[in-house]
């Protein structure tokens, strides 16, 4: 996962701070910075651990905490009080180690780090009780922020979910009454056409209104098989969707025509059910688009494994304007879909021509 604006202006306020400090406090006497080079590159290295405190935050907050002693014991004066670039990075990746996913070796970890970012500040000159007690309200705070921020996180994902199933029932609903009502009524117009033409007889001077009625009649067919081919890609799916259907989803549209592939590269990884959803409902949003808007003959859908992330290309080789259908609103929604687990979605032409839809998913916020 790459890092967010928010994660890059942090790092760059604890390093921008912290070379400050060096250089501004630096000098021979006691509580003062003795080797500002040496302290300004810790200080670049902590904000470089902040970089990566969405992915390995308990990796980041005990490197901080052993470059934080090992800069205390060697360059750093003995009478030299915390630095706040020290400070401030400690809370920010003790926060982040709380917002992780809640696991057992999570917590373990957790506790393990934060007991060892307060044991940095018991090696602080004048420390006492009290001094011990305000850090650990500091550190309790930040680590406690982080487990609702994860708490209110995996709550918005819950009700995103149950909104997912809700609406998926809907829509099952309305393509049923669609496919009663509407199919009905059109296979009912279309032999009533015939029935027309069949009353005109073989007489040569209505050859053209038969023709005309035949029009009808084969509109009215395609009609009925274009409802039938969309209304079965918005029907119900199975009760476990998820990326092991994806082959079931594509029947349909291989049945119509359409030369659907589906490939998957590197090693599969089980998902969360909510995370395996969203990528199903991606895939069948993007082959719906491909459907109704992309005159393709053909779609590629590619899922890659690597050890962080799972993405998923749907890639076909139709016509690229105005391919996100309608108002935007299901690339809108599709987009709402990943970013609530995390990822990104992008989608546009092609290079090599059609339309590409590119969803990328952490798999390390997973668990």
């Amino acid at each position: 996962m790459r890092p967010s604006r928010l994660d890059v202006l942090l790092a760059l306020a604890v390093a921008g701070a912290g070379v400050v400090e060096a250089y501004g406090r630096s000098g021979p006497g006691p509580g003062q910075v003795h080797s500002p080079a040496v302290v300004a590159a810790g200080a670049l290295t902590a904000g470089g651990l902040l970089l990566v405190r969405r992915t390995a935050p308990l990796a980041a907050l005990l490197a901080l905490t052993a470059l934080s002693v090992l800069l205390r014991l060697t360059v750093m004066d003995a009478d030299y009080p915390l630095a706040a670039w020290q400070f401030y990075s400690n809370l920010i990746l003790v926060h982040s180690v709380g917002s992780r996913p809640d696991t057992r070796k999570q917590r373990a970890g957790g506790l393990l780090a934060v007991l060892a970012a307060w044991g940095l500040l018991q090696t602080l000159p004048g420390q006492d009780v009290a001094e011990s007690l305000i850090g650990a309200i500091f550190l309790g705070v930040a680590y406690g922020s982080g487990i609702l921020l994860r708490r209110q996180t995996e709550q918005t994902v819950r009700m995103a979910e149950r909104a997912a199933v809700a609406a998926a029932d809907e829509r099952t609903r309305i393509a049923r009454e669609l496919h009663d009502v509407i199919s009905h009524n059109v296979s009912l117009m279309t032999l009533q056409t015939g029935g027309v033409r069949m009353l005109l007889g073989a007489d040569p001077d209505r050859e053209r209104e038969r023709e005309l009625l035949r029009g009808v009649e084969r509109a009215g067919r395609d009609t009925v098989e274009e409802l039938r081919l969309l209304l079965g890609v918005l029907r119900d799916t199975p009760d476990a969707a998820g990326v092991g259907q994806l082959e079931r989803l594509a029947g349909p549209l291989r049945a119509a025509g359409l030369d659907v592939r589906v490939a998957t590269a590197g090693p599969a990884r089980p998902l969360p059910a909510g995370l395996d959803l969203a990528a199903y409902r991606v895939v069948q949003e993007s082959l719906t688009n491909v459907l109704k808007h992309a005159r393709a003959t053909s779609v590629a859908v590619l899922i890659r494994y690597d050890s962080r992330t799972m993405i998923i290309e749907i890639r076909d080789d139709g016509r690229t304007s105005g391919q996100a259908g309608g108002t935007g609103h299901g690339l809108t929604g599709m987009r709402e879909r990943v970013a609530l687990h995390g990822g990104t979605l992008r989608a546009g032409p092609a290079p090599a021509g059609g339309y590409a839809v590119t969803a990328t998913f952490p798999l390390s916020s997973a668990g």
